[in-house]
């Protein structure tokens, strides 16, 4: 909480910086309520932003505000804080913070690797390694599921995917929870910030390397095909290259963890939806998008106001900072009917946890499998799944909705 507020503050009350608050960590909905019915277009001024939290209104931010929102190295400069720059000049080359025409072109030169196609192809080896995984802990009748599973499973397969080794796997997913930081919660916990510049400079030196091995030793991956990419002749840039595969191994890794964990979860509290996809497995894509709506990986993402405009009856000035609430779209009552029951079933869930538009993230079909797969199997060869305690603990991340640790029971089958 910030020194000197308190819930009780009316100003206070409705901030997003709440989220931080351990009650609203563990349930963010009520605060995404109020902010919907009583300021759906709220200055926050503890975070000095817009907050928007209505489906419709945050389609329309998501579609059309501006994604170049993070100072470049002469900004920070100019504020006094040069010793910020390495992340800057990391983060300014990443896509998600690019508008077109800039974003198209990082765009075109990457996606190719997360074709839904390829992806397909990935499914055998995504569930041989999913087994292996849970082969170590069957016999012990419980584990951790975001240690013992959820952070390895994406943590292997982005390995590949990336072409790097996957002895390196727990690096990387050291590197990716620290870059999280940077993307959720940059300006909320500046005692981090030496954390968040080391993770930047070791991961660049590490990228920087592992281009100059694959330049010598090809191997097919990411990494690989961005060296090689050429669309009209135009090409990556070494930092370009470092850049986006960071946000890639960071992508890859931390949306599909949460999406295991807190998917797994939101089964657990609603038995009757874990019996029926027991019974019809068949309906695990649904499942899927429906855990991915209930239960957002990804809360928030910031954009700039375009334009001096009217958003939701409010005046905003141009390149003011807008936080797109995910979590609270996706629970809004004019979009899905009862929002608040996860109905595995649900119609027409034209969810926005994978964001929208030209910003639709392009590893959505890679995260979408590896969770049905994740999820289907775990059901498949366990029962008798239980909680092992009631106190969770939340990731503490603005941003980023995930759990630290999620112990639980069960009988093999």
């Amino acid at each position: 909480m910030i020194p000197g507020c308190s819930i009780a503050d009316p100003e206070f009350a409705l901030s997003l910086s709440r989220r931080l608050d351990p009650d609203v960590l563990a349930d963010p909905y009520p605060l995404y309520h109020r902010l919907r019915t009583e300021d759906p277009v709220h200055w926050d001024p503890f975070l000095h932003a817009w907050v928007v939290t209505r489906y419709a209104d945050v389609v329309t931010v998501l579609q059309t505000f501006l994604a170049a929102r993070m100072p470049g190295p002469d900004q920070f400069t100019a504020l006094g804080l040069q010793e910020l720059n390495p992340i800057a000049e990391v983060v300014i080359r990443q896509m998600i913070f690019m508008d077109p025409p800039s974003h198209a072109r990082l765009r075109a030169l990457c996606a190719g690797a997360f074709t839904p196609a390829r992806v397909q192809k990935l499914r055998a080896h995504i569930q041989e390694i999913t087994d292996q995984l849970l082969d170590a802990v069957l016999d012990r009748g419980r584990m951790d599921l975001i240690a013992d599973f959820a952070n390895l499973l994406p943590a292997t397969v982005t390995a590949e995917l990336l072409g790097v080794p996957v002895e390196d796997r727990d690096l990387l997913k050291q590197w990716s929870f620290d870059f999280s930081e940077v993307l959720g919660n940059f300006q909320h916990n500046p005692g981090r910030t030496a954390v968040m510049l080391r993770a930047i400079r070791q991961m660049t030196e590490y990228y920087r390397d592992q281009i100059a091995r694959l330049r010598h030793h090809p191997r097919e991956g990411v990494l690989e095909a961005l060296i090689h990419a050429e669309i009209d002749g135009d090409r990556l840039s070494e930092d370009e290259i470092i850049a986006n595969s960071i946000i890639t191994m960071t992508g890859g890794q931390e949306t599909t963890t949460n999406l295991i964990g807190n998917g797994l979860l939101a089964l657990l509290r609603h038995p009757d939806q874990m019996a029926l996809l027991r019974s019809e497995p068949a309906l695990i894509g649904d499942a899927v998008e429906e855990l991915l709506r209930f239960e957002s990986p990804i809360q928030h993402t910031g954009r700039l106001a375009p334009d001096d405009m009217e958003l939701g009856g409010k005046k905003l000035r141009k390149r003011q900072a807008v936080m797109a609430v995910i979590g609270a779209a996706n629970h809004d009552p004019a979009r899905f009917p009862d929002p608040d029951r996860l109905d595995l079933r649900r119609p027409d869930n034209r969810h926005l946890a994978f964001g929208w538009a030209a910003h639709f993230c392009f590893g959505a079909p890679l995260a979408r499998v590896e969770g049905q797969i994740a999820l289907a199997t775990i059901l498949r060869r366990t029962r008798d799944i239980a909680l092992e305690t009631e106190s969770l603990e939340w990731r503490q991340n603005l941003a980023f909705r995930g759990l630290e640790s999620l112990p639980i029971s069960f009988q093999p089958v």
